[in-house]
């Protein structure tokens, strides 16, 4: 959010500047002194608006999975009571937020569905690093819980749609994927690592990844410098359905 590049954000509003200073005192170990600085934003928080910054911080320096949650809870309300562009793109992190609060708890397909939420808004976080964090976090949140939500269910399922199933990669694909990288992390082959993790890190199962992730593949193949067996396999990860 307000660190984080989520979009533009008064600096001299007295809430974001006590949290720009309790960033600071984080930054330096001081969690005792960060916290209080949150606290102070939270107290003197004069609209929705900034009370979902407050409340952001907050929820970052709790002493139980309750509570962060129900500080991201809170940070969520605010943010859908403020309803205009200043807060739009802080929804897929404080979806992410909610999942990853919601995963501790063990109540899983309730994570997945907050990270299914955030995959559908995830075009509204800013462009850039911070852009490419919710990406990658997203990516994660669903193929981590995806398997472990089978089964459950959770009332805000439908809220997304139904459609959170076709964001996952081939699990056979997923799996030759993976091996090929280990392998190149193992032999530190940088040029093929920046080339493809980007686009597998951060694939949400959209055409538009599934062309980026093929792209990512085919300029590693077509620069001819793996070993012959990992060039074989890459050529047939490629040519797999599930990229086409």
């Amino acid at each position: 959010m307000a660190d984080e590049g989520s979009g533009p954000v008064d600096p001299e509003l007295p809430v974001v500047r006590l949290c720009v200073e309790g960033m600071r005192a984080e930054a330096d170990g001081q969690a005792g002194r960060a916290l209080g600085l949150f606290q102070q934003a939270w107290e003197i928080a004069a609209d929705d608006y900034e009370a979902c910054i407050a409340a952001h911080y907050l929820a970052r320096h709790q002493n139980s999975p309750e509570e962060t949650l129900r500080w991201n809870q809170e940070c969520l309300e605010r943010a859908d009571r403020v309803g205009d562009a200043r807060v739009d793109g802080f929804y897929p992190s404080l979806y992410v937020n909610l999942g990853q609060a919601c995963r501790r708890l063990g109540r899983t397909a309730e994570a997945h569905t907050y990270f299914a939420r955030a995959a559908e808004r995830v075009g509204e976080a800013p462009e850039g690093q911070y852009g490419d964090w919710n990406r990658f976090a997203i990516a994660e949140g669903l193929r981590e819980t995806a398997s472990e939500s089978a089964g459950e269910v959770f009332a805000g399922e439908d809220a997304v749609g139904g459609d959170s199933a076709r964001r996952h990669l081939d699990a056979a694909v997923d799996g030759r994927v993976r091996e090929l990288v280990a392998r190149w992390c193992v032999r530190a082959d940088l040029m093929a690592l920046a080339l493809t993790l980007p686009a597998y890190l951060g694939y949400l199962g959209t055409e538009g990844d599934r062309v980026r992730l093929r792209s990512a593949l085919h300029m590693v193949h077509a620069a001819r410098r793996l070993p012959d067996d990992e060039q074989s396999e890459l050529g047939a990860v490629i040519g797999a359905t599930a990229l086409e």
